[in-house]
């Protein structure tokens, strides 16, 4: 591409005052005059002639342009036309693969109960879409995007042995573990593992709280300091279904419904003294109180880790449509 070089000014002939422009011939052609054949002279070449008295001229500024070609990019063009709409439609097909992805691996946790009842080919197609994901990971810093990290996390599946007894409670008649989430503050550096019980007499809950320190661009360190038992919250009226089911065998609970009647008011006034009691507070400060965790794969509504013994948690933003 040619630029505009910068034109010194140069003594052109001038014309005799007394000699009309019109005596000029209109049909002599005018002579180019190569620029670099010019020797300018500084005390003239400010000035020209005009009726008979010199007047300086006035300074224009030059300006240099460079033109660009459509093709070759800009700092607002980062390739030609066509390469951007390919680019577009790559990015467009990742977003739908992934979001594919997301939707098989939480389907696949249907009928699970958050890994407890997972069969052996059910954990390795788990696994399988797992591998898939991180692969695809948008964040592969998640400790660096700490405000995508903020908020109420619902645990999907796990395959954490250590949490199994837990689930496993919920099997119990009567007893049922109605949500385990994780809430995370980036702002504070803390964490809150919070686990619902559900009954028919109350819901209760038990919650951890604790800190944890970026120790690299996917790893935080989790110090565990407080456990906390929330205060049950006994329900007003007390429902019973017709019958359980208990180590393969159904109970009948009808016989039970005109003593639950009896008490029932009992009940009322018991719900209100112990829910106006402050929730149970115990430090935690044995050498299992610290734990780290890997976090492979992060979305705005989607969160992979891997725990310190390999244990995969699969959690799922509050709010979410993948919890629908």
């Amino acid at each position: 591409m040619a630029a505009i070089s910068q034109l010194n000014q140069f003594p052109c002939r001038t014309l005799s005052s007394k000699t009309p422009l019109h005596s000029q011939s209109s049909s002599s052609r005018p002579s180019i005059i190569p620029l670099n054949s010019i020797k300018t002279n500084p005390a003239t070449s400010s000035s020209i002639l005009k009726s008979g008295s010199l007047l300086p001229t006035r300074r224009r500024n030059l300006f240099l342009v460079k033109a660009v070609d459509a093709d070759e990019g800009g700092p607002e063009n980062e390739g030609p036309p066509v390469a951007l709409a390919e680019k577009g439609e790559e990015e467009l097909k990742e977003l739908i693969e992934v979001d594919s992805l997301k939707r098989q691996l939480v389907d696949t946790f249907y009928g699970t109960d958050r890994g407890l009842n997972a069969i052996s080919e059910t954990r390795a197609e788990v696994v399988e879409l797992i591998t898939q994901l991180e692969a695809r990971n948008p964040n592969p810093a998640p400790t660096e995007a700490l405000t995508l990290l903020n908020g109420k996390w619902i645990l999907a599946y796990t395959s954490f042995a250590g949490l199994f007894p837990l689930l496993s409670r919920g099997t119990l008649p009567l007893v049922k573990v109605e949500e385990i989430s994780q809430t995370i503050d980036s702002e504070n550096f803390t964490v809150q593992n919070s686990v619902q019980f559900s009954g028919p007499l109350a819901t209760t809950s038990i919650s951890t709280n604790a800190k944890f320190e970026v120790r690299s661009p996917k790893r935080v360190q989790i110090k565990f300091e407080e456990g906390i038992i929330g205060t049950p919250k006994l329900t007003d009226s007390i429902e019973l279904p017709e019958n359980v089911e208990f180590l393969g065998q159904k109970i009948d609970l009808t016989p039970f419904r005109g003593i639950i009647s009896s008490v029932q008011d009992t009940a009322s006034s018991v719900a209100k003294t112990i829910s106006s009691q402050p929730p149970l507070k115990f430090s935690i400060s044995n050498r299992n109180a610290e734990s780290w965790l890997l976090t492979t794969y992060l979305d705005d509504d989607l969160r992979i880790s891997r725990g310190d013994a390999g244990s995969i948690f699969v959690l799922i933003k509050e709010g979410s449509p993948l919890l629908t």
